[in-house]
């Protein structure tokens, strides 16, 4: 009888039963680490898996090492920040990712995001159900999106489909900052080009993040560029926390020098009511908070566990893995993938 195939997948608590479900069907021991497993615990488990599936956690160079027998990694997500790719093309362990499973998915989380910024919907709410009713006085105006601004940090997938939304849909301007998209192809999309990152911020009156994490990117939103936004303008964040230096931003809520914040994603995750850098964001009536599920519904999950599948059969089966994803840290690989136009 041969070895029984080991497949781990970390991060447990984001529930997969389609892609557990088959794992267990077809006789592999299925081993589920939670979030937060002490590395030596990733380690050990790892070193006897053929498959390693990934959303959130550090998958740096002694976990790959150890891992002798691993056909590939696969994140099931789209953010790559978490992997040591250098130390899996070392390796010769093919990585992908599911980039495509939840652009508009994203994008309509941001969108309703800025809508309740903009109509002070959650303070509105909560003051409802305090009082029973409330009446129009100056705390709860709120604003149109049609003639605001809208700026776009990133202009990929879902950057377009944001675009989309706030531009066609709402009648919003939309200006974006991309400096790896030309200027024509942003226009294609509605979307006007501003190279300044620092003038989009102090045009705009949302400004909205849909970049990847890498160390370009990393607190490109940073003191100055926080300092630069008017006091009336909004951020929202559905990309990573790292992308902005979040010790600033909480200073410009604490301080009033912007108006609010939407924010699913944290440098530093989970979040926590007591003893978190941000803590301080749960007193604020001004922000808005989500915990990193801007791609949960039913129909982005679907997507994501069928491809996951697909990815996880190639490997399993030998290779070539199809890579979709354009991060140039996955195209640098050369064994055992090929890649979608």
């Amino acid at each position: 009888m041969g070895e029984r195939l080991r497949i781990v997948r970390t991060d447990r608590e984001l529930e997969c039963p389609i892609v557990d479900a088959h794992f267990r069907a077809m006789g592999a021991e299925l081993v589920l680490l939670p979030d937060g497993v002490p590395r030596g615990e990733l380690i050990e488990a790892a070193r006897e898996a053929a498959l390693l599936l990934m959303c959130y956690t550090s998958i740096d160079r002694a976990v790959i090492e150890a891992a002798g027998r691993l056909k590939g990694i696969v994140k099931y997500g789209v953010g790559i920040d978490a992997i040591d790719v250098d130390a899996a093309i070392d390796g010769g362990v093919p990585v992908v990712n599911i980039p495509e499973y939840a652009e508009q998915t994203v994008a309509e989380a941001a969108f309703a995001m800025m809508i309740a910024l903009s109509r002070r919907l959650l303070p509105m709410d909560r003051a409802m159900r305090r009082e029973g009713w409330l009446w129009p006085v100056s705390r709860w105006l709120g604003n149109d999106i049609a003639g605001k601004t809208v700026g776009l940090i990133g202009v990929g997938r879902i950057g377009r489909a944001m675009a989309r939304m706030a531009g066609a849909g709402f009648g919003a301007r939309v200006i974006g900052y991309d400096p790896h998209l030309p200027g024509e192809t942003m226009r294609r999309h509605g979307i006007e080009p501003c190279t300044d990152l620092r003038a989009l911020m102090a045009t705009s009156d949302f400004v909205s993040l849909h970049c990847v994490l890498n160390e370009e990117t990393r607190g490109i939103v940073g003191a100055a560029e926080i300092a630069a936004m008017r006091p009336d303008a909004c951020l929202i964040n559905v990309s990573r926390g790292a992308l902005v230096d979040e010790m600033a931003l909480l200073a410009a809520l604490r301080e009033g020098r912007i108006r609010g914040a939407a924010l699913d994603v944290f440098a530093k995750e989970p979040l926590a009511l007591q003893g978190h850098p941000l803590s301080a964001l749960f007193g604020m009536e001004n922000v808005i908070l989500m915990p990193h599920l801007a791609f949960y519904t039913e129909e982005a999950m679907e997507r994501l566990e069928r491809e996951t599948l697909e990815r996880c059969r190639e490997l399993l089966s030998g290779g070539p893995v199809l890579v979709k994803s354009h991060d140039p840290r996955l195209r640098r690989q050369r064994k055992g993938v090929r890649f979608a136009d």
